[in-house]
């Protein structure tokens, strides 16, 4: 779409983005409305950013914001669900063999998960192998518990977050701030970061690494703002 306007700016509250002093609308037609100025202000700049076409792809705060308006009012307890499924967290998934990459997983992801089982009162179960299996109902229901108190902006960036790390502990790890994008994305990518080192890493594996890792870079951005 080639670009149609010239000046973008933000209202006052309710934060609305306004481009030639017109409200931009979301995909269902509503007003895109921001829950505080400092990511209404990031949005607007995501719009500035634009050339002569707009490119979505570059504007992962106007993607998400379209989201939680436009998916998560209108569908919010079946995504609380769709993020409450990763409680049968990867975490929770051990390599039997080599050692060393099993004593990896121990050394990085236990702290995290007995981090999570102190603060949502739950209890995960760990296994060796990758054969399916489902954490407790009352781990599940705890957690889920605890993704009901996000409003929907959270969620949005929740569900993305958690599609990313296959993982709730490290999703709600990064909501709460108890790891940042980084952190949470290196763990995620734990068995992988161990392949390359042993066998080097594939170039478009490699660009579809950091490609995930920007989108997550992106949610914790639009988390942080949101509370501003």
């Amino acid at each position: 779409m080639k670009r149609f306007y010239k000046a973008v700016s933000v209202s006052a509250a309710p934060y609305q983005i306004l481009l030639d002093g017109k409200a931009v609308k979301t995909p269902m037609r509503l007003a895109l409305t921001l829950p505080s100025q400092a990511l209404a202000e990031a949005v607007a700049e995501e719009w500035r950013g634009q050339g002569e076409e707009i490119k979505p792809d570059t504007m992962p705060l106007t993607k998400l914001a379209n989201t939680a308006l436009d998916r998560v009012s209108e569908l919010r307890e079946e995504v609380i669900h769709q993020i409450a499924a990763y409680a049968n967290d990867n975490l929770c998934y051990r390599a039997d063999a080599p050692a060393d990459l099993a004593a990896r997983q121990k050394a990085e992801w236990d702290p995290l998960l007995k981090w999570a089982e102190k603060r949502y009162g739950v209890s995960f179960e760990i296994r060796s192998g990758v054969t399916h299996f489902s954490q407790s109902f009352e781990t599940v229901e705890a957690l889920y518990a605890a993704l009901t108190g996000y409003d929907d902006f959270a969620l949005a960036a929740l569900h993305n977050a958690a599609t990313i790390l296959a993982s709730l502990v490290l999703t709600l790890a990064l909501a709460e701030q108890r790891l940042s994008a980084e952190e949470a994305f290196a763990l995620s990518q734990l068995e992988e970061r161990y392949q390359a080192e042993q066998w080097g890493e594939d170039e478009e594996a490699a660009q579809r690494t950091e490609a995930l890792r920007t989108e997550l870079i992106a949610a914790e951005t639009f988390l942080r703002l949101a509370k501003l």
